[in-house]
């Protein structure tokens, strides 16, 4: 019983695979060859911030901070170094990277630039996101 079973099921399996086309089977997504970089340029940059958050909030000290931040950069850089080649060996123009340039009646307040750092931001805001001084109209009487 078991041998007429097996037997069955092996011309069952043939059977399938003779009469199974290439063109019936659905083509798999193609892989980018560039997936595996961008993961891993997403994964740095999130360790960057994960750095910077837990420097601002004094778990690391000054030389840790930059030395580990400097470690990340050249990680980092060796990624985009890596992405270029492959895009030089696969022959594929470079993306043109289009920065945003403030328009010229845009102008940067008080609030949206500290005094203390130099940093700007595209909303008001009431405390710095870089130093944590005060910004905006709390700023205003400190200005001279």
């Amino acid at each position: 019983m078991i041998l007429v079973s097996a037997a069955a099921l092996s011309i069952l399996v043939l059977t399938a695979l003779l009469l199974v086309r290439e063109t019936d089977l659905h083509k798999p997504t193609p892989v980018s060859p560039f997936q595996h970089l961008d993961e891993r340029k997403a994964a740095i940059y999130e360790n960057l911030r994960d750095l910077q958050f837990e420097f601002r909030v004094g778990k690391l000290s000054d030389a840790d901070y930059q030395q580990t931040k400097l470690d990340l950069q050249r990680e980092l850089a060796q990624v985009m170094a890596q992405a270029d080649q492959l895009k030089s060996e696969l022959k594929l123009s470079p993306q043109p990277v289009t920065l945003h340039e403030p328009r010229p009646t845009e102008s940067v307040s008080a609030a949206t630039r500290c005094s203390t750092c130099g940093a700007t931001f595209p909303q008001p805001l009431k405390f710095c996101g870089e130093c944590g001084a005060p910004m905006g109209s709390q700023q205003k009487g400190q200005r001279a």
